[in-house]
């Protein structure tokens, strides 16, 4: 591993994750999570202390990165349920179908490198009634943003551990058979180019089997 991938960018990656309008999300999203809980690209654990134990029986925590699980480790005290890590990439989870309740994944898409078979996974692993909870940040709305993005893309991908500016959450979703209205995507207070946010949680149909998602509303600026 390089000296960045395994110094620096952990570093990176834990500021950009507390910054005030991040940890708004997590709180908004994260104590919504019920039952055996699995999170996606857990990072350095900044998720932990949101989970709800009135709600959550177990957390499995997973991540690629041995850094970054070290630094989640050292968050573990924080959380009031019980939490456990495993190193693993989302493409190919260690788990036995419907095994999790809740799958929470908090700006991990972008840096997946194969988000259908990812999305395939979540699937397998969720029970017939469980909950995908995400935000995620993407591609942008307007053209200027979007160009400046898909320009921007190959050189922070290199410095940000594989990160993706320009992919469109919401196509990916409804690609992977979850139904993802746009318009509850919007900008926040960062840069224009990479704080386009999606945020919602999309449900198991028991009966047809596909995906049905109800999103958070949002206002595009």
């Amino acid at each position: 591993m390089s000296f960045w991938a395994e110094r620096v960018l952990p570093i990176l990656v834990e500021k950009a994750g507390r910054s005030r309008t991040i940890l708004e999300l997590r709180r908004r999203w994260v104590p919504r999570a019920r039952g055996d809980v699995l999170e996606i690209g857990a990072g350095s654990g900044l998720n932990f202390r949101f989970y709800d134990p009135a709600r959550v029986h177990a957390v499995t925590a997973i991540d690629p990165s041995s850094p970054l699980l070290a630094r989640a480790a050292a968050r573990i005290g924080e959380a009031r349920v019980s939490v456990a890590l495993v190193r693993a990439i989302a493409e190919q989870l260690p788990f036995p179908d419907g095994a999790f309740d809740t799958v929470v994944m908090t700006y991990t898409l972008c840096s997946i490198d194969d988000p259908q078979r990812a999305l395939a996974e979540l699937r397998r692993v969720l029970r017939p009634d469980g909950e995908l909870l995400f935000v995620e940040h993407g591609l942008a709305r307007d053209h200027s943003t979007r160009r400046r993005q898909r320009w921007l893309t190959p050189l922070w991908s290199r410095v940000a551990g594989g990160c993706r500016l320009d992919r469109d959450v919401g196509a990916i979703l409804r690609a992977a058979g979850f139904i993802s209205d746009d318009t509850t995507a919007s900008h926040h207070d960062g840069p224009r180019w990479l704080d386009f946010t999606y945020e919602g949680s999309a449900q198991l149909d028991a009966v047809t089997g596909s995906k049905r998602s109800a999103v958070d509303p949002g206002t595009t600026h």
